[in-house]
């Protein structure tokens, strides 16, 4: 008979994921399509394509938000089992308050490794997708940066001359290039000055060669020690060509680190979004914990606008927790992979104390 009422239970709490899930997206689609539409508004594009770019990124933008949808869900769950007083039944059959939050945990554990395995590299493909057409209409386009094992290649187009440069270096270090090739060509892709360096110092716009040697288009070669180059990128500008790591499902982004690792480029950023995704299923079971404890410790049970509104209160204080912690990390005030788990810590702690007085309820 207990096997009866866990199956009741997952079908009720699986139908509050997915309704809170559906309106939340519904949200999201409609604010994102403002902003696309904004976006867009000094392009000569289709009417479809605001809807199409909405669409494509829809989908990461909710998974940033089931945590707070797990919330929620667990809110209305609750809620509804006591308006309609089945949480007493279940107590008559041995469900206690704390073997219910046990099975509920588990169901938003086993969610997080659904999502993280299926929704999380889907939602990658489409934002994959939604920034290939989006970098059509922005005007970074003429930026093209890739990490490869043969090293860095970047796309670089001048404002004034319309030339073209291809760099190509086998490392970068903080704000140098290592071994550099940098090929100009003109508007017909004609090749104006080939230049290898040793290593280019790219912390501003206007780079520095070390150790060059310039070839121009009449093949006469030239060696300096120092050299300029105007750049309309510089090294922070490069770091954030490659910082968007939400467009790359699970193994790509093993790839990417790969790549590097095998150059001496930070992996920092990957690692925290590795545990970004590892964090999810525990986070998303402390979410539904957190929920549980709030809704059955809240004397106005019968009030769906206040538990709402604590529900919004508390999701509200950990996004901000998670906001702080990662400017921590960022900051190098915190180890980056503790700035990622420190939220979860911190609502582990909260949901422990919870625990303790759950059962007297």
């Amino acid at each position: 008979m207990i096997n009866i009422y866990k199956l009741y239970l997952l079908k009720k709490f699986s139908k509050k994921i997915f309704l809170i899930s559906a309106i939340f997206f519904s949200l999201v689609l409609i604010i994102n399509l403002i902003e696309e539409a904004t976006f867009l508004k000094n392009t000569d594009v289709k009417f479809f394509t605001p809807i199409l770019l909405t669409i494509l990124n829809g989908p990461s933008l909710l998974y940033e938000m089931f945590p707070f949808i797990f919330l929620i869900s667990t809110q209305f769950f609750f809620i509804e089992l006591f308006e309609n007083k089945e949480i007493f039944t279940l107590r008559q059959f041995g469900l206690s308050n704390v073997k219910l939050l046990s099975f509920l945990s588990i169901i938003s554990f086993l969610f997080g490794i659904f999502i993280i395995i299926i929704f999380y590299n889907f939602s990658a493909i489409l934002k994959n997708e939604y920034l290939k057409v989006k970098n059509k209409y922005a005007d970074d386009n003429k930026y093209l940066a890739v990490i490869t094992k043969n090293g860095i290649w970047i796309r670089d187009i001048s404002n004034k001359q319309k030339n073209t440069v291809i760099i190509n270096a086998d490392q970068i270090k903080d704000n140098y290039l290592i071994n550099v090739s940098l090929t100009e060509f003109n508007e017909d892709f004609t090749v104006q000055k080939n230049v290898i360096a040793e290593k280019v110092d790219i912390s501003d716009f206007n780079w520095i060669l070390i150790n060059a040697i310039i070839t121009d288009s009449e093949n006469q070669t030239v060696k300096l020690e120092k050299t300029f180059f105007k750049s309309t990128l510089n090294s922070q500008k490069i770091n954030n060509l490659f910082s968007d790591l939400k467009s790359l499902n699970y193994f790509a982004l093993q790839e990417l680190k790969s790549n590097y690792e095998s150059i001496g480029y930070s992996t920092n950023e990957i690692n925290i979004q590795n545990h970004k995704i590892y964090s999810l299923p525990i986070l998303l079971m402390l979410m539904t914990i957190i929920s549980m404890i709030i809704t059955i410790n809240n004397k106005f049970k019968k009030n769906i606008l206040i538990n709402i509104i604590i529900g919004i209160f508390f999701s509200v204080i950990i996004y901000y927790i998670t906001h702080f912690s990662n400017l921590l990390g960022e900051n190098e005030k915190l180890p980056l992979i503790l700035s990622v788990w420190l939220p979860v810590i911190v609502i582990f702690i909260i949901c422990t104390i919870g625990v303790i007085k759950i059962n007297e309820k």
